[in-house]
């Protein structure tokens, strides 16, 4: 079976980046937003395969990541695959990222997602990672002092 390493992407206001594909007939999902990664090359791991495909299309080194969850993809995708899927942070905006494969990049938060038309499984597995909870959440650190009331 296929395998293919992808990750869900957060950028420094812990929006989603995503990239639409290519609207090219010769791939699969023409025009459809997609996340980073891709498929291993023989004798790669998950992760190998994900840092390089994440260099080849943004251009950068994932420094951290985490395991989310796998997924047998058996139907809707042009193959059978498994997915092994990862989330990391990033410390950039989308106008700070060069796409190296795609159309154009996106940042998006958790209730923009059902606006965009995603390639095969991946809308499932996106509402699979927001109902576990896993969406990263904002942080305040302007140091302001909290009083009860």
């Amino acid at each position: 079976m296929i395998q293919i390493a992808q990750v869900l992407l957060f950028d420094r206001d812990d929006r989603l980046v995503i990239y639409l594909r290519d609207d090219n007939a010769d791939i699969p999902f023409p025009n459809h937003w997609d996340f980073f990664g891709g498929h291993l090359e023989p004798g790669e791991t998950p992760e190998q395969a994900l840092l390089r495909e994440v260099k080849e299309e943004l251009g950068i080194e994932l420094r951290q990541w985490q395991f989310f969850r796998s997924y047998e993809c058996l139907e809707g995708d042009v193959y059978p695959n498994r997915k092994y899927i990862y989330q990391a942070r990033i410390d950039k905006t989308i106008d700070e990222l060069t796409l190296h494969e795609g159309q154009r990049l996106a940042s998006i938060k958790p209730d923009q997602c059902c606006h965009y038309n995603f390639a095969n499984i991946l809308a499932a597995i996106l509402h699979d990672f927001i109902t576990a909870g896993a969406w990263p959440r904002a942080v305040d650190n302007s140091g302001g002092k909290f009083t009860d009331k």
